[in-house]
């Protein structure tokens, strides 16, 4: 066993000293709050009814951090605690460990949000949540301390680069021809299918919320501050109805992993999500009266 994993199951093992059953019941729940569950529900709340431009931001840096984290993770190839100290395993993931997919998760997510919050929280946030999030981690024997260091590292330098070099790419691909900007999102989309053909769902999602966010700025300009909290319930209701009739519909219509057109159809089941929450539900929004528009050329 390499020293640094012989070390970092020694910090596992003292972590767990503290364990009992009611500590690990909490810490399985809290975990949850870097899971990809947590972003399916708060980015269509911030997308949807709050601010549909940073929504679609965040949610774009946060695909590409993730994208990033599960090609590293197949780069790397490296195993879970519990893989080598089985005692350590109080829960269990499907993928390599090497960097922790909720440590750069949380804090890309809360680093790229801190911004938006009043001062000091959203700092405390920012460091503070993904701080919590990557000691359940370990709690739970699921990662190395290297593993969320680094995704640590990875998520603030991900948040660290949206905020500095947000606002110029967002003002250079405003200007950019639509026919552009369909090109080059499928350009991206194909690159990171060849870059993690074992996983099509991070560029089919990223495709569908790219390209609908085009189109919705373009054609729609929905504006999710509109309307009063019951209107925004509503379109809240309406949009995450979507996502579960397109998700759980297309998986049961999806081939069986490993069988023909699996890859493609997966691609194209994310694609179908990412468009409905970027533009689909927006659209739908719009025709039921159910929000507002911005007026024209007003960013």
């Amino acid at each position: 066993m390499e020293p640094v994993l012989s070390w970092g199951l020694d910090v596992v093992r003292s972590i767990q000293a503290i364990a009992s059953p009611g500590l690990t019941s909490f810490v399985k729940v809290l975990t949850l709050a870097g899971s990809e569950y947590f972003y399916l529900l708060f980015l269509p709340v911030l997308f949807w009814c709050i601010d549909e431009r940073f929504g679609l931001r965040l949610g774009l840096v946060v695909l590409m951090s993730t994208f990033v984290n599960s090609w590293l993770k197949v780069a790397f190839a490296q195993p879970r605690p519990y893989e080598l100290d089985p005692s350590v395993g109080l829960s269990r993931e499907t993928s390599y460990g090497l960097p922790s997919g909720h440590a750069q998760g949380t804090s890309t997510f809360w680093g790229t949000l801190a911004p938006r919050i009043r001062r000091p929280w959203g700092l405390v946030l920012a460091l503070a949540v993904p701080l919590a999030i990557s000691f359940t981690r370990l709690y739970l024997g699921v990662h190395f301390p290297t593993d969320v260091l680094l995704g640590l590292a990875l998520g603030w330098s991900f948040a660290l680069a949206g905020y500095f070099l947000g606002d110029r790419a967002a003002a250079l691909l405003a200007t950019w021809n639509v026919r552009v900007l369909v090109v080059l999102i499928a350009l991206v989309a194909l690159a990171m299918n060849a870059l993690n053909m074992n996983d099509t769902s991070m560029p089919g999602v990223f495709f569908g919320t790219a390209m609908g966010g085009v189109f919705l700025f373009r054609k729609l300009r929905f504006d999710a501050s509109s309307g009063t909290a019951a209107v925004k319930a509503a379109r809240l209701a309406i949009g995450l109805a979507g996502v579960a009739a397109i998700y759980l519909g297309g998986k049961l219509l999806s081939p069986e992993a490993g069988e023909a057109q699996y890859a493609l159809v997966r691609f194209i089941r994310y694609g179908l999500v990412g468009g409905w929450v970027s533009f689909g539900a927006p659209w739908l929004f719009l025709r039921l009266k159910l929000a507002g528009t911005r007026p024209e050329g007003n960013k």
